[in-house]
C-alpha cells in the first residue's frame, strides 16, 4: 500500500463552515478524496478524538535569521540554519511557508541584512536535495528607502521566482515607528550604538525616504506586476497609506498600526494580517493597535507567527476562545484558508476532496499542541 494513501478516523474535523465531532479523512496520492462522519470506511489511523485541522499557511516570517545568527557574531553553516529551522516550522503545524527573506541594506554591519543570496542559495539546496518538510515559497521583505533594493531585488528575479513582496518603511517618524522613542528603543537594544550614534541613524533614515523611497516604490511595484507576483504593505498608519496600497494593487496589509488604516484595508477586501504574538501576548510590543480589538471589531482576517511559530496555532485557538462570535472554523482559517487565498493558493487551506491532505493533529486544552503533521498526505511531523 502507498504510504500517502490512508485513512484518518475518530477526530474531530474543523471544516471550513463548521465542525465535525466524530469524523474522518481518506487520502490517496497526497491529496483528500473522501471525508466522513461516524466510523470511517476501513481501518485506519485512530486520532483518539483530537482535533484535525488543515495545515497552518505562514506568510511573513523572519524566523529563519534566527537561526542562521543565533548569537551576535555568530553565522551559523546556513543549509544546517534552514534544515533546523524548518524542523520547527513543521513542528509548529506549518505546512506551506513564505520564508521572509530582506532585500535593501539598512546597514553594512548587519550580516542577516547582507546574507540575502546566502540564505536563499541554501534555501534552494535544502529543497533540491529534498531535506524539507514543509514547503518553503519566497516572500521578499524589500525596504524601500535603501539605494540597492532595485537592483537586489532584479537580482535575486533573474536566479529564482518571488511569490510574495512587500512594500516595507521603517522611517522613524512613520508606519511602525511613528513614535521615534520606540525606534531608538528598538535600536538600542539591537545594536550597541551610542545615544549620539542612534540620533545620526534617525537623521540619516529620514534623509533616505526622502531621497529614495517614492523611486522605490513605483519601481518595486512594477516589478511585481510584471511578474505577477502578490504585493503587501507593511505598516500601513494611515487613509493616505490604504490608499496609496489600493492603487498598487496590494492584496494583504501587514501589521497595520491603527484601527482605521485596517477597517479601510479591510472594506477593500485588502487582507488584513496581524502578528500572533500580539494577540499571544495581549497587545502590540511597539505600541501599535492590538489584533484582538480588530478581531473583535470584525477587521482582522489572517494571522502570521512573526517571529514565533509556535504562536500560529496558539493564536487561532484562542481567537475563538477570547472572541467567541468568531466560530472556531473562521478562527482557523486566519490561519489556514484565508492566507492560502491572499497569496493566491487555491489548493490548500481547507479539509476538501480535491485538495491537498495538508493536515495537523492537534491535542486540545489549555494551550493547543500539534501531535503529527501532513504535507500532501506525507508524515513531516
Amino acid at each position: 500500500m502507498d504510504p500517502r494513501d490512508y485513512v484518518l478516523s475518530n477526530a474531530t474535523l474543523v471544516l471550513r463552515d463548521h465542525v465535525v465531532a466524530n469524523g474522518w479523512v481518506a487520502v490517496s496520492d497526497g491529496r483528500i478524496v473522501e471525508i466522513g462522519e461516524g466510523a470511517g470506511p476501513e481501518k485506519g489511523l485512530d486520532l483518539g478524538g483530537d482535533t484535525l485541522i488543515p495545515g497552518l499557511v505562514e506568510l511573513h516570517t523572519d524566523h529563519l535569521e534566527l537561526h542562521y545568527k543565533p548569537r551576535p557574531a555568530v553565522e551559523w553553516p546556513a543549509v544546517s540554519a534552514v534544515l533546523a529551522y524548518d524542523a520547527q516550522i513543521a513542528g509548529s503545524g506549518i505546512t506551506t511557508v513564505f520564508d521572509s527573506l530582506r532585500a535593501g541594506q539598512e546597514d553594512r554591519r548587519d550580516a542577516v541584512t547582507n546574507s540575502l543570496e546566502i540564505l536563499a542559495d541554501a534555501l534552494d539546496e535544502a529543497r533540491a536535495r529534498n531535506l524539507l518538510r514543509a514547503e518553503h515559497l519566497t516572500h521578499l521583505r524589500c525596504e524601500i528607502c535603501t539605494p540597492d533594493v532595485i537592483e537586489v531585488t532584479k537580482a535575486f528575479l533573474a536566479k529564482r521566482p518571488i511569490h510574495l513582496m512587500s512594500l516595507m518603511d521603517h522611517t522613524p517618524g512613520q508606519r511602525q515607528f511613528r513614535d521615534v522613542e520606540k525606534f531608538l528603543v528598538y535600536y538600542r537594544g539591537k545594536t550597541s550604538l551610542t545615544e549620539a550614534e542612534l540620533q545620526q541613524l534617525v537623521s540619516r533614515r529620514i534623509e533616505e525616504n526622502e531621497r529614495y523611497g517614492v523611486a522605490n516604490r513605483r519601481a518595486l511595484v512594477a516589478i511585481a506586476q510584471a511578474n505577477k507576483v502578490s504585493l503587501a504593505s507593511h505598516d500601513d498608519a494611515t487613509l493616505e497609506h490604504v490608499a496609496e496600497s489600493r492603487a498598487d494593487g496590494v492584496s494583504i496589509a501587514e501589521f497595520p498600526t491603527t484601527v482605521e488604516a485596517a477597517e479601510a484595508s479591510h472594506a477593500a477586501g485588502i487582507g488584513v494580517l496581524m502578528g500572533a504574538p500580539n494577540l499571544v501576548r495581549g497587545g502590540s510590543h511597539s505600541g501599535n493597535v492590538a489584533a484582538e480589538e480588530l478581531a473583535r471589531l470584525g477587521m482582522l482576517d489572517i494571522f502570521s507567527s512573526d517571529y514565533v511559530p509556535a504562536s500560529l496555532i496558539h493564536a487561532a485557538f484562542d481567537l475563538h476562545r477570547r472572541v467567541p462570535s468568531i466560530t472556531l472554523p473562521d478562527a482557523v482559517a486566519t490561519v489556514t484558508d484565508n492566507p492560502a487565498q491572499s497569496a493566491g493558493l487555491a489548493d490548500r487551506g481547507r479539509i476538501e476532496v480535491g485538495l491537498r491532505a495538508d493536515l495537523v493533529r492537534v491535542t486540545q486544552g489549555d494551550l493547543p499542541a500539534v501531535r503529527a503533521v501532513w504535507r500532501e498526505g506525507r508524515r513531516v511531523s
